[in-house]
Formats: structure tokens, sequence, C-alpha cells
């Protein structure tokens, strides 16, 4: 199961969600949302790659599902582009900072850069204590 298989590539988005979702959720969501047939035994085989040639409605069901372009699944340099972005993603929502960038986004412009501006100085504040070896 290679990282740029339809098997890897799917088991890295079912890995991205916290908490992960059940095949079972996943098949519901996306009979009830898409109108479109799905097991979740199907999803499974197609994780574990005893499956490996989706129809393309299946791949933009659970492209859509997830939040990704179908071209995902078909295309490395997509893949390998997304996957970054995904990174990045799960970097910020590890560190505890999702709820600050989702409520800084109804933050005026200027109200942003002001924020900016705070955590700047609380991570200059910070990083001469660390320089310095004291404690945070």
């Amino acid at each position: 199961m290679g990282a740029f298989s339809i098997a890897g590539r799917l088991d890295r988005l079912f890995k991205q969600l916290r908490p992960e979702p059940s095949y079972m959720a996943v098949a519901e969501a996306v009979r009830a949302e898409q109108a479109v047939s799905i097991s979740h035994t199907y999803i499974w085989q197609l994780r574990t790659g005893r499956r490996d040639n989706p129809t393309i409605q299946h791949l933009t069901a659970l492209a859509t599902y997830f939040g990704v372009p179908v071209s995902y699944f078909i295309d490395d340099d997509q893949t390998t582009r997304i996957d970054s972005q995904l990174d990045l993603l799960r970097t910020i929502r590890d560190a505890g900072v999702t709820e600050l960038a989702l409520r800084a986004a109804d933050v005026s412009p200027r109200g942003r850069d002001t924020i900016s501006e705070l955590i700047q100085r609380v991570w200059e504040s910070e990083k001469g204590l660390r320089d310095r070896g004291s404690p945070g």
C-alpha cells in the first residue's frame, strides 16, 4: 500500500480526521448527503487495498466527503500538494491554535493585524527566555 495508491491516499484522509470516522459513518454520510450508493465494506476494501479500481462516482463521493478534489486520488502532484496542506492543518490542530484561528477569521483586518503583533511580541519575549535557558 504505497503513498500514491488509492488505498494509501484514502488511508491518509481517514487519519486526518479527529476522531477518525468509522466506515459505516462515511458510507451513511455519502449515501445521505450525496445519494451515492456505497457500503462500509467497500470503503474498507478500498482503504486496505483489497479493491483498487473504484468507479469515478465512488471516488468523487469520497473526495467530496473528505473535502478534497477527486484529482487527489489520481494525480500525484495534486496528492503531494494537498498532503502538504493537510499536514499544515494537522499541525495547527495539534498545536491547539484552531480555535484562535477560527475566531480571528471573524475579526476585522485591523484587528487581525493587532492580534498578529501581539503574538509576535509574546513569541519574541518567550524566545528571549528560551535563549537564556530560563523555563517558559
